[in-house]
């Protein structure tokens, strides 16, 4: 839709433009037709005009005559709309302005950032941006108009520039982005640390494991031998010299001592 109506406007800016430029013929043309008529070097146009039972003598003299003055009169009329067309295009153009102011202030605003003016009274202040503004290579096409409304607004904003200049939001910037590698450090040892406490965790149930098993086949193995050997007992030498016979008890199972 937008591009039929880009055309439909285009088609009628040229229709405009060709109408005018056809008055403006029409106009020069019969005049000098009219003129030439008039000394004799052209004849004038005849033809049959009736009105009612009347016969107008000489019509087609009044007809041209008549054409001559409305083309002339309509001559007078293209210089106010002319003024119309060119207050509507300068209308048309106020959004594109105050593109252009924008894109000033931007520049203007962007240098005041980076510290580039430091003038402290408000005229000087608003002198030396223009002066920045009219040097600029992106900007030399504009009006004076609009390079003194961006530098006024970027004046006002000063301060604003100042609270976030270059060096500062630098300054903020690699501040968070030491806090964001020490995050990122913080993070990578928690994990280690995750990974050690799993793999202690895992170790000391492997060794809880290994020690249960061990104690298991010890047991095991005491109970094998003393059941081999149920009469096994030790010859010990009494007090009196005789010999006193000390049996070998069977162990008791763990917890019941």
């Amino acid at each position: 839709m937008s591009v039929i109506r880009s055309i439909i406007k285009l088609s009628q800016a040229l229709l405009l433009q060709l109408s005018l430029l056809l008055i403006c013929l029409m106009a020069l043309g019969s005049v000098a037709v009219t003129l030439a008529s008039a000394v004799g070097y052209l004849p004038w146009v005849q033809f049959d005009l009736r009105f009612g039972d009347t016969m107008v003598e000489n019509a087609g003299l009044y007809v041209q005559i008549g054409i001559t003055a409305l083309s002339v009169m309509l001559l007078f009329y293209l210089p106010a709309h002319s003024r119309m067309l060119a207050l509507e295009s300068a209308h048309r153009k106020f959004g594109m302005q105050m593109e252009d102011v924008v894109r000033a202030y931007q520049t203007a605003h962007a240098a005041d950032r980076a510290g580039q003016f430091t003038m402290a009274s408000e005229f000087d202040a608003i002198k030396d941006r223009m002066e920045f503004l009219r040097d600029h290579p992106d900007l030399r096409d504009l009006e004076p108009e609009v390079l003194e409304v961006a530098a006024q607004m970027s004046q006002v904003s000063h301060e604003l520039a100042e609270t976030y200049s270059d060096a500062k939001v630098e300054r903020a910037r690699t501040f968070l982005t030491q806090r964001q590698q020490e995050v990122e450090t913080f993070k990578s040892r928690l994990e280690d640390a995750k990974i050690i406490l799993h793999e202690l965790r895992q170790w000391t149930r492997d060794v809880d494991i290994e020690e249960s098993m061990a104690r298991s086949q010890v047991q095991r193995l005491r109970a094998e031998f003393f059941d081999l050997l149920p009469e096994l007992s030790a010859q010990q030498p009494g007090d009196d010299g005789g010999d006193s016979v000390v049996p070998i008890s069977k162990p008791k199972p763990r917890g019941t001592e």
